[in-house]
């Protein structure tokens, strides 16, 4: 058996092997220094590899709940602790923020800002949370979500309208800071039937629901694609993608949702404050003039606790009976569609007077209220907060939308009776 004296040898030996480890690992650096970085470093100790932080978005450009930064110096494979401290949130009145927007169960992480994964599941304690991850890299991302900024809008449209002939890349506007805010169409080269249908998808009026975009890509990337539904929808539909919509506060790193005097998503009014909402407005306006446009789809992420997708619908204030017989039949195709990974909700609330003030000016209520009886207005919420809600599910359900919508026009709705 092994002596006292011998035991006291060996763990000795590991003690001081430990620490020259640890003295001989790099020092950690944390900086958001980059498009659409966010954090406010409290903390790093060294020894223990721990770093802690707080969501850093001005509370006057929207909720201060995305957080996204960088961490270098670490040793490839060592167990790095990641904290974020969301105590000291407060929304643009000064009113508290609940620590529960910025702390999701998983993180995302990513060792080259393009490939994004989670961590396992954190360890929450009052208003903080606890990650604890082993990247095999010396550089790594976290985020409260996989990012999806103003690049990543430019790579997507420039890329797709590249390789396929039917898409062209165009800038919808530039913003009242004078970043310019990509788009594509997708539609046959030189076509200039005016018979043709429109759609019009779009994401993140609100910065920090980075899961819009991802929804987003996946469909567009869908809709242009070989699969035979897809091919079909093309061949009588126009497809507009807009994939941020509130690029400033995504650049910056804020969170857009409630910013003074007021977000994207309460702006589509008589006089809108930004470029993006008045030119979209503009277009589906001329779509709808000319009798092309169908549907409009606005892309969000809802609370923490939602753990399935779902739409927000017409309120009764604004639907009629052949409107909301389209609303759900178009919703009835989602659902057959959206299964798995995760499985479309069959609650549908609507955003009506007593959902918010300026309930009007919601983007897909100003659609009901100012296109014809047969455009399909909606707002899909893509849950944040769950395993599959990464790059690969919101991908997922970005698809199924696709052929969700495709199944929902193999009948053009603007022949469809009035119900009786």
């Amino acid at each position: 058996m092994m002596s006292r004296l011998h035991c006291f040898i060996l763990i000795w030996v590991l003690s001081t092997l430990l620490s020259y480890s640890r003295a001989a690992a790099e020092n950690l650096a944390v900086t958001s220094d980059f498009p659409g970085g966010s954090a406010e470093v409290v903390q790093i100790d060294q020894r223990q590899r721990t770093i802690l932080v707080r969501p850093a978005g001005d509370p006057q450009f929207g909720w201060p709940c995305w957080w996204y930064f960088q961490v270098k110096g670490l040793t490839p494979g060592e167990e790095l602790t990641v904290t974020v401290d969301a105590s000291q949130m407060k929304q643009a009145n000064g009113q508290k923020l609940s620590a529960a927007w910025a702390l999701p169960e998983q993180a995302a992480f990513s060792t080259d800002q393009r490939v994004w994964a989670q961590t396992p599941r954190g360890k929450k304690q009052g208003e903080t949370c606890e990650w604890k991850i082993k990247p095999d890299a010396k550089v790594v991302w976290f985020a409260w979500g996989p990012a999806f900024v103003p690049g990543d809008a430019e790579e997507l449209v420039k890329s797709l309208s590249q390789k396929h002939t039917h898409v062209t890349a165009f800038e919808l506007c530039k913003t009242r800071a004078g970043r310019s805010v990509p788009a594509l169409v997708v539609s046959p080269a030189g076509e200039k039937d005016e018979s043709r249908m429109v759609i019009w998808v779009q994401a993140r009026q609100h910065a920090w629901e980075s899961g819009g975009s991802w929804v987003g890509r996946g469909f567009i990337e869908w809709a242009v694609s070989e699969d035979p539904q897809a091919v079909a929808l093309r061949e009588k539909t126009d497809i507009y993608f807009v994939p941020v919509m509130d690029i400033d506060n995504v650049a910056t790193g804020n969170g857009g949702k409630n910013q003074v005097p007021h977000d994207h998503n309460r702006d589509w009014s008589e006089q809108p404050r930004w470029n993006a909402v008045q030119t979209a407005m503009k277009s589906i306006k001329t779509f709808d003039e000319q009798g092309r446009l169908v549907m409009f789809v606005d892309l969000h992420n809802p609370g923490a606790n939602s753990k399935q997708p779902f739409f927000y619908i017409a309120p009764p204030e604004l639907n009629t009976e052949r409107r909301k017989a389209l609303q759900d039949a178009f919703i009835a195709v989602c659902r057959e569609e959206m299964r798995e990974p995760l499985k479309l909700d069959r609650s549908t609330p609507s955003t009506g007077p007593k959902y918010d003030k300026r309930w009007k000016e919601i983007s897909s209520n100003w659609v009901r209220s100012a296109t014809r009886e047969h455009v399909v207005g909606i707002t899909l919420e893509t849950c944040w907060n769950t395993t599959h809600s990464n790059p690969q599910g919101y991908l997922t359900v970005g698809r199924q939308l696709g052929r969700g919508i495709a199944r929902y026009l193999q009948q053009d709705p603007r022949q469809s009776p009035d119900p009786k």
